[in-house]
């Protein structure tokens, strides 16, 4: 598997006649070898081309995770042309993040329905993004104190929850408002399995 990913000013290109095998014999001799479990090793370094700054992770695989022995072994290849002075850890660490980067434009985009902004007047679409944006980090900071306590009704663990998990189990939560002794109070049904971890992230800031 090929692929390039630029930073900043510059825009990688496809890899030509550049074959895997002589990525991994470039790593074995200007990269340092890490080694990621027995029969998967990962090699990071940098190299220059044309004036240009090339960070590579190249993986060769001759065990699999399972513990399948490979006749051949599996060689991965990444590499990011970069202007930025830091150590090849950092570099792929950054660009790594940037997946993550891009799953939460995608919940902004599609989950609080803002992939189309809805005027023509760039002061009007300048305060609905400014809106959309202390929404969504309102309902992040929700999703992640719900996660602070066990015992969430969710199918499996999980690190943060999507905007609309949030959403439909937290903001939509069936109640119904009741007005008595001269307060406003929330009445849930008897079974509410979403109601604990509700009155937990209401009272922490209440």
């Amino acid at each position: 598997m090929f692929r390039r990913r630029s930073r900043l000013h510059y825009q990688a290109k496809t890899f030509r006649k550049e074959s895997a095998e002589e990525w991994l014999k470039i790593a074995k001799e200007k990269g340092l070898r890490c080694l990621d479990r027995p029969g998967k090793d990962v090699y990071l370094g940098s190299l220059f081309r044309n004036g240009l700054r090339i960070v590579f992770k190249v993986i060769e695989r001759t065990v699999r995770a399972d513990g399948q022995l490979l006749l051949f072994p599996e060689i991965e290849v990444e590499t990011w042309w970069t202007s930025l002075d830091f150590p090849a850890s950092v570099i792929v660490e950054l660009y790594e993040a940037h997946g993550t980067s891009e799953q939460f434009h995608s919940e902004i985009k599609t989950e609080l329905d803002l992939e189309r902004l809805p005027s023509g007047k760039f002061a009007t679409n300048n305060l609905v993004l400014h809106l959309g944006l202390l929404a969504y980090n309102i309902l992040r900071i929700i999703g992640q104190e719900s996660l602070k306590v066990a015992g969430a009704p969710a199918k499996k663990k999980v690190s943060r929850r999507r905007i609309r998990t949030v959403i439909q189990n937290l903001v939509y939560l069936a109640s119904r408002v009741v007005y008595h002794a001269r307060r406003y109070k929330l009445g849930f049904g008897r079974y509410c399995p979403w109601f604990t971890t509700f009155k937990r992230v209401y009272l922490a800031f209440a």
